[in-house]
């Protein structure tokens, strides 16, 4: 097969993969209710079937991209394909609520080790700045749609079908992954272990991460006061000290300190973390408004962020983000993307009960669409511009770890100030559909608030970043020779 041909077959392989797992993020909320009534969960439990997943997967991202990067980023991507498949059937015949636990945090481990190397292998495999834009695109549309594309197949299986599909559909997308992904691929030339394995820094950074998570996704029902929350999250604070000490002193740690002094890495990072803060709310907020407030079923409910998927999907797929990025360069279109994606939100804080979804919520979701398809993937590929290959699996468990501890910590967060707000308008006296719309529109103002702070983030932190202007010259000079 020709190599370039190979090329990209096999990025539509790994963003197969990086598809089922976007998809199982949202997919599973829509059918928390059939679930709970089956399983026989508790409201306090049936919390753990999303927390699970979100503590396992952000867990283990920094050390999948190491793994990657020392072993080869095939071997880890395909174990956690493998894994993650595996683990839906196992929770798809859950009998029991403690089953589809642990179910999920298996799916969890197993969607960080395939997606840790997903941006590494796309980084690796598309040398040339020009075709690493068109593959960041389309890997931008798989991550930004996949969230919305979940609620509306987890809508439909569960209408159609039971809650056990939503689990079930990874069967056959996770046996194609492991078949194509092994034939396809290209292994990379790991770094090799023969240096020895920084196993304590592993189990620090990992430990960290999973109280971190743990203590974020518990926030809401402990309190962000509470002994609880305070004691995790400092637990979680002094294992990412020690961590950075013994990495300081190491001659091959887990993961070498001289990644984080990219300021092109850690700023576009962080704004990514943010901006996921708001879109992660707006899934969760949103999904509630039309069922609680506006009395949408499941599938109507996955129908209404249409417009979000189809704005993404034309201005990734078809090429047309690359393309401005190359044309007003990444950290142009990241501001642009940005305003509009808080304009959007902005706008559904001015919903309530009366709003019809024709043109209010419509607009609104076509430009959370628009801004996502023009902020993601300059924002990516401002975060991998200076990043060597070799710790290119590293960048990317990095950068992946601020996404998901970001959109955790807003959506617990948002998700608690939003609820509580509706409780105080409820006691107050306000009907019931009144004091949700009221908190729900809190809850998107906040999401808005989350997406301007990532828009000052790269602004101040990313202002006049030698790297970004090379990179929209060698963008521009690889679109002159392209054509």
């Amino acid at each position: 097969m020709d190599s370039n041909l190979r090329r990209w077959i096999a990025l539509v392989v790994v963003c197969l993969g990086q598809l089922m797992v976007m998809v199982d993020s949202t997919i599973v909320n829509v059918a928390l209710p059939y679930i709970q009534r089956d399983l026989d969960f508790s409201q306090a439990g049936l919390t753990w079937v999303v927390n699970a997943y979100v503590i396992a997967y952000a867990s283990f991202l920094l050390v999948a991209g190491r793994l990657g990067d020392l072993i080869g980023r095939r071997k880890v991507f395909l174990a956690g394909v493998f894994l993650f498949t595996v683990a839906s059937i196992g929770s798809g015949f859950a009998q029991g609520a403690e089953n589809l636990i642990v179910g999920r945090f298996l799916q969890g481990i197993g969607g960080s080790l395939a997606t840790g190397v997903i941006i590494a292998i796309i980084v690796s495999e598309f040398r040339k700045p020009a075709e690493r834009a068109q593959a960041m695109s389309i890997l931008t549309l798989v991550i930004a749609g996949g969230g919305s594309l979940g609620l509306l197949a987890g809508g439909f299986l569960t209408q159609m079908t039971s809650w056990h599909w939503t689990f079930f559909i990874n069967l056959p997308i996770g046996i194609a992954t492991l078949i194509l992904g092994a034939l396809l691929i290209e292994e990379n030339e790991g770094q090799g272990l023969s240096q020895g394995v920084d196993v304590l820094g592993a189990l620090l950074v990992t430990s960290a991460l999973m109280l971190g998570v743990y203590s974020i996704v518990t926030a809401g029902d402990a309190g962000w006061t509470s002994t609880h929350t305070i004691g995790f999250g400092g637990a979680s604070l002094a294992l990412l000290a020690v961590f950075v000490l013994w990495e300081w002193r190491l001659a091959n740690p887990i993961m070498p300190l001289r990644v984080l002094a990219m300021r092109s890495l850690t700023g576009a990072s962080a704004a990514r973390g943010l901006v996921f803060a708001g879109m992660f709310t707006n899934f969760f907020v949103g999904a509630l408004y039309m069922q609680n407030v506006r009395g949408y079923s499941a599938i109507q409910t996955g129908l209404g962020f249409l417009p979000t998927t189809l704005a993404v999907g034309v201005l990734s797929g078809a090429g047309i983000s690359a393309r401005l990025m190359a044309r007003f360069g990444p950290k142009n279109l990241a501001v642009a993307g940005m305003s509009i994606l808080a304009s959007g939100l902005l706008l559904l804080s001015q919903t309530d009960m009366h709003v019809s979804y024709f043109p209010t919520l419509f607009i609104a979701y076509l430009l959370l669409g628009t801004g996502a398809g023009t902020s993601f993937l300059p924002l990516l590929t401002i975060s991998m511009s200076e990043v060597p290959v070799k710790d290119a699996g590293l960048a990317s468990g990095f950068s992946n770890v601020t996404m998901q501890v970001g959109g955790a910590l807003g959506l617990a967060a948002l998700g608690t100030v939003s609820t509580d707000h509706a409780k105080a308008l409820f006691a107050e006296g306000d009907p019931l559909p009144m004091a949700l719309s009221g908190g729900y529109q809190l809850g998107f103002v906040l999401a808005a608030f989350a997406v301007v702070a990532g828009l000052a983030v790269v602004l101040i932190v990313l202002h006049g970043a030698r790297s970004q202007e090379a990179l929209s010259v060698e963008l521009d000079r690889s679109e002159v020779e392209a054509a």
